[in-house]
């Protein structure tokens, strides 16, 4: 029998549609059903590319044995973490809470009233690592549901208090200062791996929000050690086994603290912030190996993650058929000498072994090696390395490609927008500046409803419908932000407004300034969920933030830069005690310490060849969050255009900060050092 989840958007929940398990979609409906029946839910999240979860399907969701107690004992309700951060959050918050660690599969039981009240993660078909069988869990709590209802009961009621407990207190309503950053960087020097790069131990996660902080505190005040960390990083990372040195792109994480084996799932939401930090440290630096690896990343994601309708798709899935019709985690990307022999003969092969370190024993599982690009004294012939990594590429292409998930993810797409206009501008490539107008254009004709009110999710040029989230909000403004200053068009200002009124009306406490992840107005949890951290994303909360004051400082709008201010306490909080997990955070409140400063640039006519120039220079500028308004003299486009006339017939750049201006200038290298941090 097909289950419920036949007709929804999500590549997940359709992955799960032919299960025997009776499967609802989240909704109270459902809840209804397990009031009316008297049994208990099991709450099961996951996402598409998420290999435990696909395993966990395959042994138990499957099995008919397992699904006839399931569907004769509990509701089921199966939710995709992707299209509802918010019910992942607020229970992923209990798991944790109660069990010290969390992941997906999360596998919670609940009351018929939402309350959790028993919890885990993966749990196998048979009893094995000291793990219980899933069948002896799901009887374990079938039997404390009959005999033992009312304490249950109080079990969950004494969890839901103590999540009603945990409200965020984050200090005060103050932004960080000097002291504060200062602090944050020594915390990070602490956590430094000086040997590998990156932070901390295995797994060890690519810290981009972490090093665009480093790469602003550097342009604000010279910390060479700041610059270093952020370099070095990105060198180990892009010489790993992270980045895919055949099609671009980084994988989720490296599973050892050489960046050598990555968890091979590529992410739509890592590849965007990778791409932009990238550009960023070419920016600062002119690095070649930085420029290469920005580029390639974006051509990735326009080549393999867009969509039909212009969007971008959220992910590639790890695992793919290794060609014997089995399913392998990193089939796809592995080579073995043998397999290098055949595609390119044996010295080319000899070459290619050495210049990517495929070993005999091999890097990876069974012989097979990752790709890396390992420091060596040997010099190679660009042009041979450049042909074999052709012909390695083409032969890739034959092998079964890993599983896309298809649906396009507000918030993620924002992070893309943003970095493939400003890639496409620091690069000359118009043709990424063109992708990104797509996916703005999409989230607005798709995502935007009359009221500006976002859509979480569509899917095949459907919309979902999941109301938008904090983080929706916050990074489609980002990504409209950053198009403002590349195309000078300034609609896409006027778009990131509707939507950040919606953050300041919907979404912040009045009183405090803090954020909450779901509007005043959304479907109640069983708490309001409210995260500031910074993990595989930008939190809502500082994503906001940056947002915030970015549009104030175009705007002028006092409630706006406010808001961000205020919303900024918890960097001051957080950012010396855990700066790895509030790295987009202290970028803002760099950004709030610089100014940020407000750019101008006008010119006789929008394609002036002088006046482009100018515009390159603004957009090139290291200083922190520096927002760029770009048009003819006498043009209402910007606020910040207003006027702005030439300078002796000539294109003219303005540059103010904290109320003051200097000097218009006509000359590129005196923007350039103005805009140098």
């Amino acid at each position: 029998m097909a289950n419920r989840l036949a007709h929804e958007t999500s590549p997940y929940l359709l992955q799960h549609a032919d299960n025997p398990v009776d499967w609802w979609p989240w909704s109270e409906e459902a809840f209804a059903e397990a009031r009316g029946r008297g049994v208990p839910v099991l709450l099961s999240v996951g996402y598409s590319s998420c290999h435990w979860c696909h395993v966990m399907a395959h042994e138990s969701f499957e099995d008919r044995v397992t699904a006839d107690y399931l569907n004769e004992h509990f509701v089921t309700i199966k939710v995709d973490r992707e299209e509802r951060p918010d019910v992942d959050a607020v229970y992923m918050e209990a798991v944790q809470a109660a069990t010290g660690q969390g992941g997906w599969p999360m596998t919670v039981f609940l009351t018929p009233e939402a309350e959790p009240f028993y919890f885990g993660t993966y749990f196998p078909p048979a009893p094995r690592h000291g793990m219980p069988s899933f069948r002896q869990v799901l009887e374990g709590v079938r039997q404390a549901w009959v005999d033992r209802r009312e304490e249950v009961a109080e079990v969950a009621g004494k969890i839901v208090r103590d999540l009603a407990e945990r409200e965020i207190s984050f200090g005060d309503a103050r932004a960080p200062g000097e002291q504060e950053l200062s602090q944050a960087l020594l915390g990070l020097t602490r956590e430094y791996d000086p040997q590998r790069g990156g932070f901390g131990g295995a797994p060890k996660f690519p810290p981009s929000m972490v090093i665009e902080f480093l790469l602003r505190h550097h342009a604000r005040t010279g910390a060479e050690g700041a610059l270093q960390m952020a370099q070095d990083t990105c060198e180990r990372m892009a010489r790993g086994g992270i980045y895919d040195q055949l099609g671009g792109g980084f994988a989720r994480y490296s599973v050892d603290r050489d960046w050598t084996v990555p968890h091979f799932e590529k992410m739509l939401y890592d590849n965007a912030l990778l791409c932009r930090v990238y550009a960023h440290l070419w920016r600062a630096t002119g690095s070649e190996l930085a420029r290469r690896v920005a580029l390639e990343t974006a051509d990735f994601m326009v080549r393999e993650l867009r969509t039909a309708e212009g969007g971008f798709a959220s992910a590639l899935d790890a695992d793919s058929d290794d060609g014997s019709g089995k399913h392998v985690e990193g089939a796809y990307y592995v080579w073995t000498p043998e397999q290098l022999t055949e595609v390119l003969g044996p010295d080319d092969a000899r070459l290619a072994a050495q210049y990517f370190g495929v070993t005999d024993e091999g890097t990876f599982e069974h012989g097979a090696s990752v790709l890396q690009l390992p420091q060596q004294d040997s010099v190679f012939d660009a042009e041979k390395i450049d042909g074999i990594r052709r012909r390695l590429l083409g032969a890739r292409a034959g092998r079964p490609a890993p599983g896309r998930d298809d649906k396009v993810v507000a918030a993620w797409n924002g992070l893309a927008v943003a970095a493939l206009a400003e890639t496409g501008a620091y690069f000359d490539r118009p043709d990424l500046v063109d992708a990104a107008v797509g996916a703005a254009d999409l989230l607005v004709r798709l995502h935007l409803d009359e009221q500006a009110r976002l859509s979480r999710t569509s899917k095949d040029g459907q919309a979902g419908a999941n109301a938008g989230v904090l983080e929706d909000y916050a990074d489609v403004a980002e990504g409209f932000l950053a198009l403002a200053s590349v195309t000078g068009e300034g609609v896409w200002l006027e778009f990131a407004g509707f939507l950040l009124d919606h953050v300041l009306v919907r979404f912040a406490d009045p009183e405090s300034g803090a954020l909450y992840d779901t509007a005043a107005d959304a479907e109640r949890l069983i708490r309001r969920p409210q995260d500031p951290t910074d993990n595989a994303v930008p939190s809502g909360w500082t994503a906001a933030a940056g947002a915030l004051l970015a549009y104030a400082a175009h705007t002028g709008s006092e409630p706006h830069r406010t808001a961000a201010e205020k919303a900024l306490g918890v960097v001051k909080a957080l950012g010396p005690r855990v700066p790895r997990f509030i790295g987009w955070g202290l970028a803002a409140a760099e950004a709030l310490l610089d100014g940020p400063r407000e750019v101008a640039v006008v010119g006789p006519a929008v394609d002036d060849p002088a006046a482009r120039a100018l515009h390159r220079t603004a957009l090139l500028g290291t200083a922190p969050g520096a927002v760029v308004a770009y048009g003819i003299t006498g043009s209402d486009e910007f606020p910040l255009l207003a006027d702005r006339p030439l300078s002796n017939g000539e294109p003219t750049a303005y540059v103010c900060r904290n109320f003051t201006c200097d000097a218009p200038t006509t000359d590129p290298e005196r923007l350039r050092t103005a805009l140098s941090g």
